[in-house]
């Protein structure tokens, strides 16, 4: 436990365009080109993009076509999950020579705890840069790294140099930094939240700390507290190494409220990817899979199915959720969040027990 005194040292690790840079990684031949990692059929979805892509406003969810409109030398590559968790445990096992506290958000990201110092590094600064260093060196990729005292100013500060940098934000700068900066890029503040705050006058984190928390309560409900808090640079959620979980989810909130199917089932597949990485990673599966949706009017609902046996592989994770988010679609109303969450964990030991489960995984 950490003194009251203690100012605690949090890094946040964000892969740079994670599933792109390893395809241009891997085949030379799209190095400083345009790269869309999805398919490329008039019904495709961009799974991701590459920095050479994003120039042309082509982004993950957009439809192939769009991008392809946007950008016409744009390159489609099929995604190759298997490679891109595999390289995910190498970037994993880098961090866990540094903490203990190692918080993974996905495939591609990760918060680190290291106020305990575990190799004696002078600074965190100085061990954001070596994990990146080693990164760079054993996968062939880079990565951005945002350094702070807690883990919302962390993962706002390793945007803040990307692609291939790092930016820290110390104690004496965290509550001025923050007043700087637009609201829509709060973790926490989506689409639908920004352009609400903005009608009410509130579009820096300066504007949001001017404004009372009865003010806040009024026109954000719950979410009122989180909000008076990061307008002043206070996060107080420690970072939570793996433990045993009652369940593994990943929602994303996009960017723009989606109406389309194929744009919205797009997304799921991106959150599905993530969960399975953490199910494979730690050899626990569960049977039952949920989707969750949020609407653009904040409503919120949930879909499940329930297996007599775990699901132990992505491709029944991808079909079991597909078949629950198109059971919601066409949407009567955009959407502006989906997530999906596997639960009723099954012990390693118990699965043991049953082999050709794991088979099904290693196939």
């Amino acid at each position: 436990m950490l003194a009251e005194s203690t100012v605690r040292k949090v890094i946040h690790v964000d892969m740079d365009a994670f599933f792109a840079s390893v395809e241009q990684r891997d085949d030379p031949s799209l190095r400083g080109k345009p790269v869309a990692v999805g398919h490329g059929a008039a019904r495709g979805v961009v799974a991701a993009a590459s920095y050479e892509a994003r120039t042309f406003g082509v982004k993950s969810a957009l439809p192939s076509v769009t991008a392809l409109r946007r950008c016409p030398d744009l390159v489609f590559v099929r995604p190759r999950f298997e490679v891109y968790r595999a390289v995910s445990q190498q970037i994993h096992a880098i961090f866990a020579d540094y903490s203990d506290l190692i918080q993974p958000l996905s495939l591609d990201e990760a918060y680190l705890d290291v106020t305990a110092n575990r190799r004696g590094i002078a600074t965190a600064w100085l061990t954001a840069k070596e994990i990146r260093a080693r990164i760079l060196a054993e996968t062939g990729l880079t990565a951005s790294s945002g350094i702070s005292y807690n883990k919302f100013l962390a993962k706002l500060a390793s945007d803040h140099r990307k692609p291939n940098g790092q930016f820290a934000v110390t104690p004496d700068m965290g509550e001025a930094w923050v007043e700087t900066l637009p609201v829509s890029r709060f973790h926490g503040v989506g689409p639908v939240t920004a352009a609400k705050m903005k009608r009410l006058g509130i579009e820096t984190g300066g504007d949001l700390r001017a404004k009372p928390l009865d003010f806040l309560q009024r026109h954000f409900g719950s979410s009122a507290d989180w909000y008076h808090a990061i307008a002043r640079g206070q996060d107080h959620r420690p970072v939570n190494p793996d433990r045993v979980r009652k369940s593994s989810g990943s929602e994303t909130t996009f960017r723009a409220d989606l109406t389309e199917n194929a744009e919205i089932e797009a997304g799921v597949l991106r959150m599905v990817d993530d969960v399975w990485g953490w199910c494979e990673t730690r050899q626990a599966f569960g049977r039952t899979a949920t989707v969750k949706v949020k609407y653009a009017d904040f409503r919120q609902i949930t879909r499940s199915r329930s297996r007599p046996t775990p699901i132990t592989s992505y491709a029944e994770l991808r079909d079991v959720s597909l078949e629950l988010i198109r059971s919601v679609l066409p949407a009567d109303k955009a959407i502006r969040l989906v997530g999906v969450t596997v639960s009723n964990f099954e012990t390693v030991s118990a699965a043991a027990e049953e082999p050709q489960l794991f088979e099904a995984v290693s196939g």
